[in-house]
């Protein structure tokens, strides 16, 4: 299995211009950032900013109207043209970690895990295989692997989900609020995956709204509203000493609702 890249000042993603508009409604307005290789950012910000619109662009799962997103070697401009085979190229770049598990629910866990690398990546079968049920193992569902996604609970399904993207063996892992459709209990066992795999130095980008992992776990954090970047540092800066009146107003609502 492909090894997460070590951690390095080297810029493994780097989006520039990003601009995505939905009829009249300007989701993206000029989106810059730059995640280091082996590094987690943690994009927040109010619903309807514009966080998953990033993390979809990304993943060329939404094509944007302009801007250029580069991952590794392969860099695309969004201002031109973009084919499905160039789209296809980024997409292969980075796994997806969807906030409703957007597991296959005829297919079983196995299958779930198995699926990309096998029908996409056309991969030989026992090395598929082979290297799901050692995913699966690593994610605590070992056990799980001939279930089907109606009998696991939510938890389980999303640590499925986190398996399945890492089988396609991503340079990137994008995380789209993975624990907001969990019940408080079954948020912990998500969150412990991510935490391993942050330090075993993966490069993640994470929408979240769990600040107590953006503390723990995040080398920066971004705060998006409007469809631009508001403020970024490191956790201690943007999530204890904002600099921008717009960040403290989110935070207190976040952090102290009350």
């Amino acid at each position: 299995m492909t090894e997460p890249t070590p951690p390095s000042d080297d810029v493994l993603l780097e989006v520039a211009g990003l601009r995505k508009a939905f009829g009249d409604n300007s989701v993206l307005r000029g989106v810059e950032l730059q995640v280091p290789a082996g590094s987690v950012t943690v994009l927040i910000g109010p619903s309807g900013s514009g966080k998953t619109t990033v993390l979809r662009s990304l993943n060329a799962l939404e094509i944007p109207d302009a801007g250029v997103v580069r991952i590794g070697e392969v860099e695309v401009d969004f201002s031109t043209r973009v084919d499905k085979r160039t789209a296809a190229r980024l997409r292969a770049l980075s796994g997806m970690v969807f906030q409703n598990h957007n597991l296959f629910p005829h297919l079983t866990v196995l299958g779930n895990v198995t699926e990309g690398p096998r029908v996409v990546q056309k991969r030989p079968p026992d090395e598929v295989r082979a290297e799901a049920l050692a995913l699966l193992d690593r994610v605590g569902l070992s056990d799980k692997a001939d279930q089907y996604p109606f009998e696991l609970s939510g938890g389980q399904q999303q640590r499925v989900g986190i398996a399945r993207a890492l089988a396609i063996r991503p340079r990137l892992m994008l995380f789209d609020e993975p624990t907001s459709a969990l019940d408080p209990e079954l948020v912990g066992e998500v969150l412990s995956v991510m935490k391993d795999l942050a330090g075993e130095g993966w490069t993640m980008v994470v929408v979240t709204h769990e600040m107590r992992f953006a503390r723990q776990v995040a080398d920066q954090v971004i705060f998006l509203d409007g469809g631009v970047v508001v403020e970024h540092g490191r956790p201690a800066d943007v999530l204890d000493t904002p600099a921008e009146e717009r960040t403290r107003r989110f935070l207190h609502r976040i952090i102290d609702p009350l």
